[in-house]
């Protein structure tokens, strides 16, 4: 993903884990966040189930629910989550004024380290998705994916993201010349990273996926040229797959993230069901899926 996991957890595809330029740190003397009201947020204008620049994302829904409650105008600075996002949102201003383009980021890694975090607002894992019906349908772990006949295994067209925490996998089991690899940051801001579950899984380009869950989870659920099912992802020792995400201010803007985090409390049943709607694969503390996992209707 551009990540999403993507500082995302590239989406780290998340984590959507992007490598920012560095800019000034903390809040500056000027205009504070909310101030004249306004709710100024930072996100992809391409990066669907996240968000768009037509709103149609989940990080645009709980923004606007956010400005309804606060009571606040939204307004968004729209930029690719791609190298230099940081800085050309967060810590940029505009033009002849002592204001920040926007004031919030939506969606980052938890412990994000270019902002100060507010506390999580969902927990999700990388999944891998296939298309039902094609042989993969008793796959329902990673474990049933190495089970697999070696003959079926060494078949299989495996799409995933370079550099995502996928990737240590599988080179553990022998599968990278195997694999279709995908770039999280192409400099092409018409490309979206749901591209290798809506497009390339569907049309049976590749035979499995590995993307950031709220990825594979949306666009399984909203496929229309197949029956794709997404599977969520269990950590084991030495391999993550699951991340917190929370949003980000700037370090100074201690207040406003106060704010944000008694918002992120008091609506989280709201947000939840946000999710859910969006096919968002959702864990538990425990670790375990706390949703069913994502599958399209048969066309």
């Amino acid at each position: 993903m551009r990540w999403r996991p993507t500082w995302l957890p590239l989406l780290a595809g998340a984590a959507c884990v992007l490598a920012w330029l560095p800019g000034p740190a903390g809040a500056q003397p000027g205009p504070q966040p909310g101030e004249d009201k306004v709710l100024r947020v930072c996100q992809d204008p391409n990066n669907l189930p996240l968000s768009n620049r037509a709103l149609d994302g989940f990080e645009n829904k709980i923004a606007a629910l956010f400005a309804q409650q606060l009571g606040w105008k939204l307004e968004h600075t729209w930029f690719p989550q791609r190298m230099g996002f940081i800085r050309n949102t967060l810590r940029a201003k505009e033009e002849n004024s002592d204001r920040y383009k926007c004031d919030l980021v939506t969606g980052v890694a938890k412990g994000f380290d270019l902002a100060a975090t507010t506390r999580p607002y969902y927990h999700s894992a990388y999944a891998m998705a296939y298309v039902r019906g094609k042989g993969l349908d008793g796959v329902r772990s990673l474990d049933d994916l190495l089970a697999l006949d070696p003959a079926q295994r060494r078949k299989l067209r495996i799409g995933a993201f370079a550099g995502s925490p996928v990737t240590d996998w599988l080179l553990q089991n022998q599968l990278m010349e195997q694999v279709n690899w995908y770039q999280s940051q192409t400099g092409d801001a018409e490309q979206y990273p749901g591209e290798i579950v809506e497009k390339d899984l569907a049309s049976g380009k590749i035979d499995l996926a590995f993307a950031w869950g709220p990825i594979a989870g949306y666009f399984a659920r909203n496929a229309r040229t197949a029956p794709i099912v997404a599977i969520p992802l269990v950590s084991k020792p030495g391999l993550k797959f699951d991340f917190e995400i929370a949003m980000a201010v700037r370090q100074g803007d201690k207040d406003f993230r106060q704010r944000i985090d008694q918002l992120i409390v008091a609506n989280e049943a709201k947000i939840h069901a946000i999710l859910e709607q969006y096919g968002v694969p959702l864990i538990e503390q425990q670790g375990q899926a706390a949703s069913a996992p994502p599958v399209a209707k048969a066309p």
